[in-house]
């Protein structure tokens, strides 16, 4: 077994132990404890700021207004979501949001004429969306996600503490409802994603969202009429996850 192949193996015991440890914890005091007594200095939330993202977002916010807070701008954004971050990041008071963007090299190369969506989604989002995450978090060693069991099949067994690569990701909201965000919202006065009322109750990039019946599958909108239901940048039994 390599020294790479041992920090992982020992990393992902680590993660197991943190989510027995912390199982059944309200998700604020297990961000509290992993911004101040696990992580402290070295863990960051990454927030698509999309119709769920206010929640996570008002927690770090009154824990640390100074944790980084990485939004992935992949240039294909809706006007409203680029909104909607900086609205919130204003009335939460973060101070420490950081864009992490695709280099101008690497899209030159990928996708000179903007269309690599149409003819291969998967490379899209790697150049777009895992490369820049990846580089945005080489400082860190944990970081924090919005997902939740009920969104996907590929979702449906998450962990609280999970390994990926050389990180640890939480997912502090996991078990939440719609109903428990819904409340959340509305205790603390959130703003709701401009794009929600108008029928996308999960928002992606521009060029492959689309509106959502009433009644269906929220993110059925993704990537619709394919097999495609995840950009890449998360990891399933240590295997990356894009359908």
């Amino acid at each position: 077994m390599t020294y790479e192949t041992n920090a992982r193996h020992e990393l992902r015991e680590r993660a197991q132990s943190l989510s027995e440890a912390y199982e059944g914890q309200a998700a604020t005091e297990v961000l509290k404890e992993a911004a101040r007594g696990l992580f402290p200095g070295r863990i960051g939330l990454v927030s698509s700021f999309g119709t769920e993202a206010a929640v996570l977002l008002h927690m770090v916010s009154r824990i640390d207004p100074d944790m980084p807070v990485i939004f992935i701008d992949t240039r294909k954004h809706f006007d409203e979501t680029i909104a909607y971050r900086d609205d919130l990041a204003a009335r939460l008071g973060l101070r420490n949001l950081r864009t992490a963007a695709p280099a101008g090299q690497a899209l030159a190369h990928e996708d000179p004429d903007g269309t690599l969506h149409q003819r291969d989604p998967d490379l899209c989002c790697h150049v777009r969306k895992t490369i820049p995450m990846r580089q945005a978090l080489s400082g860190l060693d944990c970081w924090i996600t919005g997902r939740k069991r009920r969104q996907a099949a590929t979702r449906s067994d998450l962990s609280l503490f999970e390994q990926q690569e050389r990180w640890i990701k939480i997912n502090p909201l996991m078990d939440w409802t719609p109903e428990d965000i819904a409340g959340y919202f509305e205790r603390e006065g959130l703003p709701r994603h401009p794009l929600e009322e108008v029928g996308y109750p999960s928002v992606g990039c521009a060029v492959c969202t689309q509106p959502v019946a009433a009644g269906d599958d929220p993110r059925s909108g993704r990537w619709a009429d394919s097999g495609k239901t995840e950009c890449g940048i998360h990891f399933e039994n240590g295997r990356m996850v894009r359908g």
